[in-house]
């Protein structure tokens, strides 16, 4: 694989105005790191990108490069790209294997994390390096949030968060509690009772979005963002239908047809999958057929009646009369995207939600409630992983300026 790398980096012109790190969202340094490696200071290009990325290890496997990096390198207008989430994932995880430094000096301020998604991983680690005691408070049983339960193991092996959670959670002194969901037992303002000067919420969006059409209740019809889950406490039968064709359909379509679904289709309301080229080639690749510009008008027993629609330059959507057919299926999964859970607004005093549910933050993660932060799918929808990192940055300063306020105020 090195040589492989090695190749890679080869190939790159280190352009005066790198066109590959303007299409990465986080900004990443890639002509700086790539020049490291090829001078062999493999280490120091691995500490740039974990300090520019905390989950850089996750982003190399699961970003959308065609479409950022990868998709702005001038290589490709004539041909390959350099892959650079290559090189990426293969110093990542080399020189994660090296850190092994403990906790930063303790500042005595607490802060806690809701959710231990994208994130909230990513403004746990930033403020742990400031100094701050964070504890993070995740529903499920292990940190990762979508990561670990939305992403599927094809893509993202448990095992990259397991020495997340090891190396930049445990190592580091962040306290973790699982199975413990915010507005239950325990509300924020008991968090603030306890000390705790800030609250970052990054619950994600869990909630999924419903059809709204008869025969949605039965039994033989499930969700793909619950799917994704736990695949295999599902028993789906050989033939399954999935509606929805987004990056998250595909996911769920791909996995469905590694756990032994043989005839598998996604049906799309646009002529155009919403998904990325990229999952969608590797969805045809393994099997997975499509039909376009078909809109779901009931679920049976027996499969789902679907209706012809005509789709206009403008984007509207014409349903056409008499073009009901029903299309056999042992199963049916909805993968149409999520919203977020309402437990925390519903139960915190002056925290608001606009009217599709999201928290209200503005562009440095200030909620409607001082003290409160919040940022990733919470605040803006279901978005990249690397949109949620980089996000985060910013709000994580935030808060660490806000946090400085407070003993400023107190010594005046």
């Amino acid at each position: 694989m090195a040589l492989h790398v090695m190749d890679e980096a080869n190939r790159c012109l280190g352009c005066k105005v790198p066109q590959c790190q303007k299409g990465c969202p986080i900004g990443t340094p890639i002509p700086e790191v790539i020049r490291l490696l090829k001078n062999n200071q493999l280490d120091e290009a691995g500490r740039i990108l974990f300090e520019n990325n905390p989950l850089t290890t996750v982003c190399s496997l699961v970003c959308n490069h065609e479409n950022q990096c990868e998709g702005h390198c001038v290589l490709g207008k004539k041909g390959a790209p350099v892959h650079f989430s290559t090189i990426e994932s293969y110093i990542s995880t080399t020189y994660a294997n090296k850190m092994t430094k403990g906790p930063a000096v303790s500042n005595g301020m607490k802060v806690a994390i809701v959710g231990s998604g994208p994130a909230g991983l990513t403004i746990a680690v930033i403020l742990a390096r400031y100094g701050y005691d964070v504890t993070i408070f995740e529903g499920k049983d292990k940190i990762g949030g979508v990561l670990r339960y939305g992403i599927p193991e094809f893509r993202l092996p448990k095992s990259v968060l397991d020495d997340f959670q090891y190396r930049h959670i445990e190592l580091k002194g962040i306290k973790f509690r699982p199975n413990v969901h915010i507005g239950g037992a325990i509300g924020i303002d008991d968090l603030f009772r306890d000390g705790y000067k800030s609250i970052f919420i990054g619950t994600g969006v869990w909630k999924p979005n419903a059809l709204h059409i008869k025969g949605e209740t039965l039994g033989n019809v499930h969700f793909g963002i619950n799917y994704l889950n736990n695949p295999d406490s599902y028993h789906l039968g050989e033939r399954v239908i999935v509606i929805g064709a987004g990056n998250a359909a595909m996911d769920v379509a791909r996995t469905a047809i590694r756990k032994g679904v043989r005839y598998l289709t996604c049906f799309s309301l646009t002529k155009k999958v919403a998904a990325s080229h990229h999952e969608f080639s590797y969805a045809q690749l393994e099997g997975v057929e499509f039909e376009y510009n078909k809109a779901p008008v009931e679920i049976t027993d027996e499969g789902v009646i679907f209706k012809n629609v005509e789709e206009q330059e403008d984007g509207t959507i014409t349903d056409i009369p008499g073009s009901e057919k029903l299309y056999p299926a042992d199963s049916v999964i909805i993968s149409i995207s999520q919203g977020p859970q309402n437990r925390i607004v519903s139960t915190t005093t002056g925290l608001e939600a606009n009217n599709r549910g999201l928290l209200v933050a503005d562009e440095t993660g200030h909620t409607t409630r001082p003290g409160i932060f919040a940022s990733g799918d919470v605040v803006n929808g279901a978005r990249t992983v690397v949109e949620a990192v980089a996000h985060s940055k910013v709000v994580a300063e935030s808060m660490h300026q806000y946090m400085q306020s407070l003993v400023s105020d107190k010594e005046d």
